[in-house]
């Protein structure tokens, strides 16, 4: 019964607040920004134009700049983004997370085409899974996207990673393009692909991406142990996927109507390496994943105030674990599978009430179900209903934006007890200021307040799980400033942004040993504050359209601290957290030819809460190189590159005893027709 009455009450408010948006009125004012992108400095013109359409820090990777970094994965590109920490697991199919600002990778929202990435399980994603060959651009914002015409989930994470897949594009009287590209190098790798995009009419196109990875995955690393130091080959870190992309879409964004169509689809068999403890050297652990998702967006316009925009995902997941080392009764190896299903669907309301002001609604509903093969697993199921209201304002110098989010999750288990249900309103604001027309420099600052849901594997793994975990809570401050200025006689660009921070987590939940040490229990115990600042520093510049150049540099300080009363680790660094990390890239262009080279700089860090010596982590850095020839035949073109990664053969680990590879090469050949 109080299922029942939360979803008529649920219903009632959207059913409510959707009447409000549909009037019509007034035209609205046209927009009178004019953007000019020079490689990745985005320099906007007119006089009473912004220097971001954004009031919360954003950092893009896009275009040519992002190809041309020694990258094969969009976890590989962000690197070089300030306030990150990226876990790698090792290997080219180790696990890739991200952890921005030091909250936690299960806080970071992953959109793709704008729909989120779902993992109820344990709410990470494998930034590794999704290959640069059909990414147009990556965007991270800490906070959020402050677009008032977005889903109510988009609203819901600390910071939001933004994947947009490569749109259509055609030459005049050309109605199909074809880029095939083959990868080749260290670990045995074999990586072919193939993106064709194929006008069907006048404004209609379909896309359709292919990828299949083949790698062996051994490489020499340094161990250095108790009784030696030596060199060995990392052994099961071999890796085979495949991924298939498929989406149909509407050409002409500037109609009344938009809209897309897509489906993608991921399988892999790989070895897990895992950690080199006790000179042991061999793992036998194997890992089998299949993603599976389709989604549609339809973006309608009614009048010259009112929009709607229309989203629908549905996901299938499935995991399979292998251990031959651990034996279940009867002398079996240990096999475990999970199953994942999502629905999404999202209706958003835009409404301009006055020049320079729009409001919007968005309502989610998104369920979740699970399946496993595990002993007494009780198969949840969780119904998650979500109303954000938004808004905009506009003026002059000034931008303001600020949005409530109301969270209402309904869980239920086949068996035993299941979560509490959660009623949660969530509030953000940010504001940007020009304080003057003729100097390129905005002041920006936010407030942010957000929960994350424990995962099924927090509350209903068996022995582990707890089912009256509460939820973490996040609080997020933030000011900075960005300087963009571009130099219209000698084709050069800068771009310069700063932001200081401070964040702190309640409730986290963190593991610790029960009984023995095989038997973990989760409990809200932990307390995180974290006080920061970024930097970011983009140059561009042209010598007589001959020779081009783009530099990039950035730095970030973090002092992650753990605030939890009474342990040992209280008013001390968090694990992984280093106070000092950066980057620089440089790329430069001549003619044909384009040579890039990046450094990537992550301080000492600790691998255990206690700060103390035995527990220190080097620092660690790397430079990456690559070559670029460009080849044109008539109506072809073809791109030659070489990459030479880890150019010193430094040995790390970014994760402790999962050593990374050393130096290692990439030779790369791609067609254009």
């Amino acid at each position: 019964m109080n299922r029942f009455y939360f979803w008529i009450r649920f219903a009632g408010v959207t059913a409510l607040l959707y009447s409000l948006g549909c009037t019509d009125g007034m035209a609205q004012a046209p927009d009178s920004l004019e953007a000019k992108e020079l490689d990745g400095v985005w320099i906007h013109s007119g006089k009473n134009s912004f220097l971001l359409n954004t009031t919360t820090p954003v950092q893009t990777l896009t275009g040519s700049r992002l190809q041309r970094l020694n990258s094969f994965s969009v976890a590989d590109a962000l690197r070089y983004f300030s306030g990150i920490q990226l876990k790698d697991y090792g290997g080219i199919g180790g696990l890739k997370t991200l952890n921005v600002r030091s909250l936690g990778a299960q806080h970071l929202g992953v959109f793709y085409d704008g729909l989120q990435v779902g993992n109820a399980q344990n709410s990470i994603v494998d930034l590794g899974k999704f290959s640069l060959d059909n990414i147009e651009e990556l965007r991270l914002y800490n906070s959020q996207n402050t677009s008032t015409l977005q889903s109510a989930r988009n609203f819901g994470s600390v910071a939001a990673l933004y994947i947009k897949s490569k749109q259509p594009v055609f030459e005049q009287h050309r109605n199909y393009k074809i880029k095939g590209t083959f990868k080749t190098g260290s670990f045995g790798l074999i990586n072919p692909s193939l993106h064709w995009q194929q006008k069907i009419t006048g404004n209609i196109a379909a896309t359709v991406s292919l990828e299949a990875i083949h790698a062996h995955g051994r490489y020499k690393t340094r161990y250095q142990g108790r009784a030696y130091d030596t060199i060995i080959i990392r052994q099961n870190a071999d890796v085979a996927s495949q991924r298939a992309e498929l989406a149909v879409q509407d050409l002409n964004k500037d109609s009344a109507t938009n809209w897309k169509i897509q489906t993608y689809f991921y399988n892999a068999e790989r070895g897990l390496p895992g950690a080199i403890v006790a000179e042991r050297f061999y793992n036998s652990q194997r890992l089998w994943d299949r993603n599976f998702f389709t989604q549609a967006m339809l973006r309608k316009q009614f009048n010259t105030r009112y929009q709607l925009l229309l989203q629908g995902k549905y996901a299938n997941d499935g995991t399979r674990y292998l251990d031959t080392t651990i034996k279940k009764i009867g002398g079996a190896p240990l096999r475990n599978q999970y199953y994942q299903q999502e629905y999404n669907a999202s209706l958003v309301n835009e409404y301009l009430v006055a020049d320079g002001w729009k409001l919007s609604l968005a309502t989610d509903w998104i369920v979740n179900k699970m399946q496993a093969n595990l002993d007494n697993f009780v198969y949840p199921v969780r119904n998650t209903g979500l109303v954000a209201i938004a808004t905009e304002w506009k003026r002059k110098r000034l931008i303001a934006a600020g949005n409530l989010l109301g969270t209402f999750i309904h869980e239920k288990v086949r068996s035993g007890a299941a979560a509490e249900n959660r009623n949660v309103l969530t509030p953000a604001l940010s504001v940007s200021w020009k304080p003057w027309d003729q100097l390129p420099f905005s002041i920006r600052s936010f407030y942010k307040q957000i929960f994350r849901m424990p995962t099924f594997n927090d509350l209903y793994y068996t022995i582990v799980g707890s089912v009256t975990l509460k939820p973490e809570y996040t609080r997020q401050y933030d000011i900075g400033f960005q300087y963009t200025k571009s130099f219209a006689d000698t084709g050069a660009g800068i771009s310069l942004q700063a932001d200081v921070y401070y964040s702190d987590i309640k409730d986290k939940i963190i593991a610790i040993p029960a009984n023995n040490l095989f038997r973990w229990s989760m409990i809200n115990l932990g307390k995180v504050a974290v006080k920061g600042a970024d930097l970011q520093l983009t140059y561009t510049a042209a010598i007589r359209q001959r020779i081009f150049f783009n530099g990039t540099l950035t730095y970030s300080f973090q002092k992650a601290i753990n605030k939890t009363a009474g342990q040992r680790s209280y008013d001390q660094q968090i694990p992984y957290a280093p106070e000092h990390s950066g980057s620089a890239t440089l790329q430069t262009a001549y003619r044909s030819w384009g040579l890039n080279y990046s450094f990537i700089y992550t301080g000492g860090r600790y691998l255990l809460p206690e700060n103390d010596p035995q527990n220190y982590l080097e620092p660690w850095y790397t430079h990456d190189l690559s070559l670029t020839k460009t080849i044109r035949l008539k109506q072809t073109r073809a791109v030659l590159a070489l990459e030479v990664n880890n150019l010193l053969n430094q040995y790390y680990d970014v994760v402790v005893n999962y050593p990374m590879p050393g130096r290692n090469c990439l030779v790369k050949i791609a067609f254009n027709l």
